[in-house]
């Protein structure tokens, strides 16, 4: 089914293009409504990252909400994680995260947490964006009935504080320098902190905000400044978090890029030694690399692929009793503490480990070599692509060519006119030679 407002996660657009006051205002009414579940006082929590629209859209949010007898806590720049654990903690009635997580600036979106903490489901949405539309003023609430705003102190120490406590108790970081990139976004204050309390010896980049830098050449997605600082203070270990800190990219002491896929099997094989590894494998998306899914083999864990995107990724979790799943990108959730993913969580986490074996991360976190792996994209008009004959036999021929020794992977993007093509195997020439036939049939059709 399509949708007019919502996205993979949540609603996201242009800011005062796409994304408008208005329309902050009438997401929050009609989400306002849709959770308005019984006679107790309704309470949502309102988190953000530190764009520049983020307060536009957060007054807009305000005023939809209390417009619908919903109290509203404002809890001020803070990672997407933190605002899915504290509408939990606080028996809030909805949480709301205002973030493009890892676009620039000018983009923007409003994420939706249920009480329990967790994204909202497709079903629920669907639900929201039926009374977007309609005519609300009849369902407002009665002048005396109008919800109250506020803004929360402490949050910032108590989101440290759980993310301390997923730690062993005596667990310390001290003797391991440190540069943390916070992408100057919604971790600026919390992910130092926590890990000076630590024992860390910490250089911060990407902590000075003006409402327009988030994500610009720092972040998760622009590795190169942080890799270029660990090499300059000689690090032990760089971390880039992206503009809302729900995902994570590892730099070596040598200042080479550790992607979401070695993270997974670190934090794998160290929950299995631990025993906490809730079931003998993880979740990942068919993006991940081939690499990751032999090396779970080869020390007796599985793989389980889902399709592109973290909701994706904690659903089979959930369904399946997983506790360790995330992306190549970095999103990695760890389903005992958080219920979405968690940059901060999962760098403690990889710290631990190096912390515990007193080795480089250069060796802890290289646990694979990974497959050649290539990535094309198409772009087209119009009409459906993969339709065609002449590239569905050049797909069968490409797979037929890689047969045990590879894969081939074709998706049509989710929020453009693209068809995405990715290739991996043994033999680089090979990949190469196969996505590019693919490439050229598509091209062929979609001139």
């Amino acid at each position: 089914m399509s949708r007019k407002y919502f996205g993979t996660d949540g609603v996201r657009g242009r800011a005062n293009a796409t994304l408008t006051a208005d329309l902050a205002l009438r997401v929050g009414m009609a989400a306002g409504l849709a959770f308005r579940r019984g006679e107790h006082r309704h309470r949502v929590v309102i988190g953000k990252d530190t764009r520049l629209s983020g307060y536009m859209i957060e007054n807009a949010l305000v005023a939809g909400f209390t417009s619908v007898g919903m109290d509203v806590l404002l809890l001020g720049p803070i990672p997407t994680p933190a605002v899915g654990m504290l509408t939990r903690s606080m028996r809030a009635d909805l949480g709301v995260m205002i973030s493009a997580s890892h676009n620039p600036f000018d983009d923007n979106g409003i994420k939706l947490f249920g009480p329990d903490g967790f994204k909202l489901s497709d079903s629920i949405e669907a639900e929201i964006e039926e009374l977007i539309d309609l005519e609300l003023s009849k369902r407002l609430a009665k002048p005396e009935e109008i919800g109250r705003a506020r803004r929360l102190e402490g949050v910032h120490a108590r989101y440290i504080e759980y993310a301390k406590r997923t730690l062993p108790r005596n667990q310390s970081f001290e003797g391991l320098r440190v540069v943390v990139d916070c992408a100057n976004g919604a971790a600026y204050r919390v992910a130092p902190e926590a890990l000076w309390e630590l024992g860390a010896e910490v250089i911060a980049i990407g902590t000075e905000p003006d409402g327009l830098n988030i994500n610009r050449d720092v972040g998760s997605t622009s590795p190169a400044a942080l890799s270029a600082k660990v090499r300059e203070v000689r690090a032990d270990i760089g971390i880039a978090l992206d503009g809302d800190a729900d995902r994570v990219i590892i730099v070596d002491e040598k200042g080479h890029v550790v992607d979401g896929d070695q993270i997974m099997a670190v934090i794998a094989e160290s929950f299995r030694d631990d025993g906490r590894l809730s079931r003998d494998g993880i979740v990942a998306t068919v993006m991940s690399n081939l690499g990751l899914e032999r090396h779970l083999a080869d020390i007796g864990l599985t793989l389980a692929r889902t399709s592109v995107g973290d909701r994706y990724v904690l659903e089979r979790m959930m369904s399946d009793g997983f506790n360790v799943g995330g992306e190549q990108s970095g999103h990695i959730i760890l389903s005992d503490y958080s219920t979405t993913g968690d940059g901060l969580l999962a760098a403690l986490q990889v710290l631990a480990v190096v912390a515990r074996h007193e080795r480089p991360v250069s060796e802890v976190c290289h646990r694979f070599e990974p497959l050649p792996q290539i990535l094309k994209n198409v772009r087209y008009q119009s009409g459906r692509p993969l339709e065609s004959p002449s590239v569905i036999t050049a797909i069968a021929q490409a797979e037929q060519r890689l047969a045990n020794h590879g894969r081939l992977l074709i998706r049509p993007s989710g929020t453009e006119p693209v068809i995405r093509v990715m290739g991996e195997g043994d033999d680089r020439e090979l990949v190469e030679t196969v996505v590019d036939e693919v490439i050229d049939a598509l091209r062929r059709v979609a001139a």
